[in-house]
């Protein structure tokens, strides 16, 4: 958390080990839309952004930012992930807002960019498409799209 704009205080952040928190997907969308130096980084790989969509931003004036955390299609860890983002993202201060499927990268893409210096990662809890449903269909039962979220098919 940055002592002078912490995000923490300001929206609903709930606990998270290694990294400032998880916010759920509505929250996620108010921090971006009410401050500027916040971006959203989609964890999730090249396949995924083509076929299953990606969050539309451009309400907020905005484009996620898409570095893979594992590499499709073996799903080996992407080795330059934390070296690119960091060399992209100069304020250590800004909140980064991370994305994936379900949670559970994003969640591991935080943790690392907390370790490399920066102190507001949040996590997005459910991701783009959330959890399976009773049909065993994601996409319903929570995530960014089930919240309403704007999101776009490429």
């Amino acid at each position: 958390m940055t002592k002078d704009n912490s995000i923490v205080g300001t929206y609903e952040v709930s606990p998270a080990a290694g990294y400032a928190g998880d916010v759920s997907p509505k929250n996620a969308w108010k921090i971006l839309n009410e401050n500027k130096a916040a971006t959203l980084i989609d964890v999730r790989t090249r396949a995924e952004w083509t076929y299953v969509g990606l969050p539309d931003l451009s309400s907020a004036g905005k484009e996620p930012a898409l570095l893979e955390w594992q590499i499709f299609p073996g799903m080996q860890p992407n080795p330059e992930f934390v070296a690119t983002l960091s060399s992209a993202i100069a304020d250590k201060d800004a909140p980064l807002l991370f994305l994936c499927r379900s949670g559970a990268r994003s969640a591991a893409a935080a943790k690392a960019m907390t370790a490399a210096g920066f102190s507001t990662c949040l996590n997005v809890v459910d991701g783009f498409e959330g959890p399976l449903d009773a049909q065993a269909k994601r996409g319903t039962a929570g995530g960014w799209k089930a919240a309403g979220l704007p999101w776009r098919q490429n």
